[in-house]
């Protein structure tokens, strides 16, 4: 009996573990960070295993767990500290030509739980309801985590354009050319 427990949650991994990882990276931003996530999820779901397969939706019930995971590491000291081997050059001004990178730093700037509700309702395409069950609150939370998610977004790669570009501030407010 124990052997096919183990082969059903091994067979889920091999299957599932793309998905998993991507939802983790998503969230973290990080593929080592994503990779410890998972690891986390999958040790406790092998523990979880026999309440997990009798769950309506197992791949709801694991995306939940990545994403407590996920929020339970931000919640940690450590995961505010980065370490390097040498110190920080200057900040140039470089400028990130691919918008998903600029996106991508902008999230990672927000508080943990936004970044979730984000992650999860634009990058996953959940809907409300099922963003709210993973994250065990209600409907009204996830809508106004997403407004305010999404505002301190607007604020953040508003404030990248406008270092980007000095002189771009007027034509920033009054572009030339375009359909008002």
């Amino acid at each position: 009996m124990r052997d096919e427990f183990e082969r059903e949650y091994v067979e889920y991994l091999r299957v599932r573990m793309p998905h998993l990882r991507r939802l983790a990276y998503l969230l973290t931003g990080d593929f080592d960070r994503a990779d410890d996530v998972v690891q986390t999820t999958a040790t406790s779901l092998y523990l979880k295993w026999r309440q997990v397969r009798a769950a309506d939706s197992v791949d709801a019930y694991v995306r939940k767990m990545i994403v407590h995971t996920f929020l339970a590491e931000q919640r940690r000291a450590w995961a505010k500290t980065w370490l390097t081997d040498r110190l920080p050059e200057r900040a140039a001004a470089a400028q990130p030509t691919d918008d998903a990178l600029v996106v991508r730093a902008a999230l990672r700037r927000l508080p943990a739980r936004q970044q979730a509700v984000l992650v999860l309702r634009f990058l996953y395409d959940l809907p409300v309801n099922e963003v709210a069950a993973t994250l065990g609150c209600a409907p009204g939370t996830v809508k106004s985590q997403t407004s305010d998610g999404l505002a301190a977004l607007r604020r953040i790669l508003g404030t990248a354009e406008a270092g980007r570009s000095r002189a771009g501030s007027a034509a920033a407010k009054y572009p030339s050319g375009g359909a008002w």
